[in-house]
């Protein structure tokens, strides 16, 4: 069900070298842009009309209007499950305490008497939410994207989900129901390319959506590839790739644990990737025998958890020892990291290449994807060794306000010609001579 790699009795490669030995998706963003091409030249050209025909195509149910009405929005939370609706507050309500904390605060330094840089944290003035609505539905995606845009201080906020055919063309009514409990009115029924066009070109009319500054969340191959082609005229967060777990595991662990972890993984797509890294042979076995047990008794074995975990994406990696170990999980770089070790604490402390690291066996990543008051919008393919999830920073941008007077200016001026001829750049330096009668106090 699940290959190995043994790597063990050898040192082991460094860099693109070791990342090439481990398991991956193949997931090719630049194949698929000449696909999205097209669509998003729809989108700009035609607008609304555009987005609603491709909705019919890609999604099988032709719109009226884009945009959700606010009754649809106000009644799918009045209908909504209290169980669920009590869960998604609770989710709503961790997530708010962590990003709050993450706030960043205006701050000046004095950099000279008379001179001055100031940081102050701006929000982006209009951001477009991508919620995904394809395998399965995803409210929490609703949470993890919303949150930290409101706790950054965005003013416009727009989330656009796809059209489902089970409810008239809206999107799905738990995801309408997670937008009225964080008090967002701005819905589209559109999803893919095509959403992400909409969000980039805007759409007319008073129904219509205007252009945002940067669009953030998950999605299929298409919905990156519109991001990477329309990265300069909006700002994005990342071009998520198929989903993954790493555990990093030694002979403490527990392979029920481990087993349950790799397939709730699985289970969300065919290529999902599930890894487990090990240098325990005992509990390779163990955890292999029990994904037997466990997939027989899963929903969605056969499309999704099966081909998951028997594709070229998935492995269990044989290790020589923890330090191994870890030199095997920083080169692949999950979006999720489980460590399952003992002093799993100071294992994690090591880590440097995760988009989120879970320690010790009370952690799962479905804890993370919920409830734990992280999020769940991560780095894929292993871009985690440069890039960070979501967070209230992908919605701030730092502005440096520059702030000197006469004598503070008069103090530098001679080191910035001297930089500016230097570079060739004359212009620069008469931009400061022209302040003064080129006679400039030498620095002491």
């Amino acid at each position: 069900m699940i290959s190995r790699i043994d790597l063990r009795g050898e040192a082991l490669p460094e860099g693109a070298a070791l990342r090439d030995l481990l398991p991956r998706a193949e997931f090719d963003v630049e194949a698929a842009l000449e696909k999205v091409r097209p669509i998003c030249e729809g989108v700009r050209h035609h607008g609304a009309a555009a987005v609603i025909d491709y909705g019919e195509k890609f999604d099988g149910v032709r719109v009226e209007s884009l945009r959700v009405p606010a009754e649809a929005i106000s009644r799918a939370l009045d209908e909504l499950d209290p169980a669920v609706r009590a869960a998604l507050e609770e989710s709503i309500r961790r997530a708010r305490l962590v990003h709050r904390d993450q706030r960043r605060t205006t701050h000046t330094t004095q950099v000279v008497p008379g001179g001055t840089v100031t940081e102050k944290w701006i929000p982006v003035e209009r951001v477009g939410l991508y919620v995904p609505g394809g395998r399965s539905v995803y409210p929490s995606s609703v949470v993890m994207n919303v949150v930290p845009a409101q706790e950054a201080g965005v003013e416009g906020i727009a989330v656009s989900s796809p059209p489902q055919r089970d409810f008239g063309g809206l999107p799905h009514p738990t995801i309408l129901a997670a937008c009225a409990l964080l008090g967002i009115d701005e819905v589209y029924a559109a999803g893919g390319a095509q959403a992400i066009a909409m969000f980039a070109y805007g759409t007319e009319g008073p129904e219509g959506c205007a252009p945002v500054n940067l669009v953030t969340g998950p999605g299929n191959i298409y919905v990156a590839a519109a991001k990477r082609l329309l990265k300069g005229r909006i700002g994005i967060d990342a071009e998520a790739g198929p989903t993954e777990i790493a555990v990093l595991a030694d002979s403490t662990a527990d392979a029920v644990h481990v087993a349950a972890d790799l397939i709730s993984q699985a289970e969300h797509d065919p290529m999902a990737a599930s890894v487990l890294v090990t240098d325990s042979e005992e509990l390779a076995e163990a955890v292999e025998a029990e994904l037997k047990t466990q997939v027989a008794a899963s929903k969605h074995i056969d499309d999704r958890i099966v081909p998951a975990l028997a594709g070229q994406q998935s492995a269990i990696v044989l290790v020589t020892g923890l330090d191994d170990g870890l030199k095997v999980v920083d080169a692949y770089g999950a979006e999720h990291l489980e460590i399952q070790t003992a002093d799993a604490a100071a294992v994690a402390d090591r880590v440097r290449n995760a988009g989120a690291v879970f320690v010790g066996p009370w952690a799962p990543v479905s804890l993370g994807d919920y409830c734990a008051g992280s999020n769940h919008v991560l780095p894929t393919g292993g871009c985690a060794c440069h890039s960070s999830g979501l967070s209230v920073q992908s919605f701030l941008r730092g502005v440096h306000i520059v702030d000197y007077t006469r004598d503070a200016l008069a103090e530098v001026a001679h080191h910035v010609v001297t930089l500016a001829e230097a570079e060739d750049l004359p212009a620069h330096g008469a931009a400061i001579k022209a302040r003064f009668e080129w006679k400039v106090p030498q620095s002491k």
